[in-house]
């Protein structure tokens, strides 16, 4: 625990301490349904929630929803909460958006699962091949699935066991990525549950924006791919340095392997991802929450040269399962609301009022740090912006990690959401959906003024 001002935040420690108490017993007061209804499901679900990390919001006990739609949250006690969260990106363009509840409603009387193809498959894929520019695509129920599958594709077309990641990343679910560099040597993360397997044997670790390390893990040979999100956003935001993608490509294409990127979260940059606004060629693409409005579902892309290397692997294997892919996978209610997705919310006309809107809570948020006189950053991409506890934005995953401070966020967070306003509860991003308005914006930016004001005690 803190015992004193770090100079990283800014802040001094008992005031930190002093706010989360205050907002811990004030959401208490003003959450009475929502904590008789997490002491009921105490008693069958475990740590009192349907997934163990829906118990890591800043709250003293979950807040229950009752309803959400567009930019709006409503929790069991009756309060409209602005959600600047929008399912850590699941919502990203709101709750419920029309489009995708009147397909889903359609759908929904024609079947919702089969095995089978339909003509919504096609339509999807060309959708994908349009915004992403990879003519070949398969199917997920979720980013960690699709990156898991993409792996095994990839290390069966290339006839090469391993992967480089960046430290500090994360990709879902997927054990391979739980690899970190700890005093410059990868390390098993400790956090991952029940693995029996040493990950360090099939995968490299080396620090975003670090050409030479990338180029010495692949040095080898042996590598498969690197997968990567072109921004990293799981451990904080770390922005790419300038030119480091055009000459980390280059460098591993050299060395024989393939570039995978992670759009998941960096779909907020346009409706072909961070990748093709950049102008930035993968070899992969996966993109997983945003692409069915809400409904569980991802898809992943490949060139036309990987897709016939993975389909060969695939024909040349012994017959049986190939762990790849779930009964449920591409269902017929998920194709229509990817399909409405694609068509109606992924597009440029979409994205740009986001853009803009963001960047007016971005510049908001500088204006309203630097009033408190606080070294924070703030950084955005496309429809989603955050702010770090450290002066200049972090260039890698340690830096990134480093500024980090679990108190402060917990605290600022309940400060938040207990007037109205509710952001990720995983460091401190936000996002912007066609529902937020510029009313949103100013009520998220006075309540962090008055959050900063408390901690600041002017």
């Amino acid at each position: 625990m803190r015992t004193s001002t770090l100079p990283s935040t800014g802040v001094p420690a008992a005031r930190v301490r002093a706010l989360a108490e205050a907002e811990r017993a004030r959401y208490a007061t003003q959450n009475p349904a929502s904590q008789a209804l997490a002491q009921r499901a105490a008693g069958h679900l475990m740590f009192g929630v349907p997934l163990h990390w829906m118990s890591d919001w800043a709250t003293p006990f979950p807040l229950q929803v009752a309803a959400a739609r567009g930019a709006r949250l409503t929790d069991v006690d009756g309060h409209e909460l602005v959600d600047f969260c929008l399912g850590d990106t699941g919502a990203m363009f709101g709750h419920s958006p029309p489009a995708v509840t009147a397909a889903l409603q359609a759908q929904s009387t024609r079947g919702l699962t089969t095995m089978l193809p339909g003509e919504d498959a096609s339509a999807v894929a060309e959708l994908l091949a349009e915004r992403f520019g990879l003519p070949h695509w398969q199917f997920a129920m979720t980013a960690s699935d699709a990156n898991r599958f993409v792996l095994r594709w990839l290390r069966a077309a290339m006839g090469r066991p391993v992967l480089v990641v960046f430290n500090g990343c994360y990709h879902g679910t997927v054990d391979d990525v739980f690899v970190d560099l700890v005093d410059g040597r990868p390390v098993q993360r400790g956090s991952l549950l029940g693995q029996v397997h040493d990950l360090t044997a099939a995968t490299r670790v080396v620090e975003f924006n670090d050409l030479a390390g990338l180029e010495a893990a692949l040095a080898p040979g042996d590598v498969a791919c690197v997968l990567a999100e072109p921004v990293m956003t799981n451990i904080g935001m770390v922005l790419p340095e300038p030119g480091f993608w055009e000459r980390a490509i280059e460098v591993i294409h050299r060395h024989g392997s393939q570039l995978v990127m992670d759009e998941t979260h960096t779909i907020s940059s346009g409706p072909g991802g961070y990748a093709r606004a950049h102008g930035l060629k993968a070899d992969a693409v996966v993109v997983g929450k945003p692409l069915g409005g809400g409904m569980p579902c991802a898809a992943y892309g490949f060139s036309a040269e990987l897709a016939t290397k993975a389909e060969a692997a695939k024909r040349a294997a012994p017959p049986g399962h190939s762990g790849i892919g779930t009964t449920l996978t591409a269902n017929l209610l998920a194709m229509a609301a990817m399909r409405a997705t694609l068509g109606t919310l992924m597009t440029p006309e979409v994205f740009a009022p986001l853009h803009a809107r963001c960047t007016r809570l971005a510049d908001g948020l500088r204006a309203v740090i630097a009033r408190h006189g606080l070294p924070w950053c703030v950084t955005q991409v496309g429809a989603r912006c955050e702010f770090q506890f450290c002066a200049t934005p972090p260039r890698n995953g340690s830096e990134a990690g480093a500024a980090m401070d679990a108190e402060l966020e917990h605290a600022l967070h309940l400060f938040l959401l207990n007037r109205g306003v509710l952001i990720t509860p995983f460091h401190n991003m936000m996002l912007v959906c066609p529902d937020t308005t510029d009313a949103d914006v100013q009520r998220l930016l006075g309540a962090m003024d008055a959050a900063l004001q408390e901690l600041s005690g002017a």
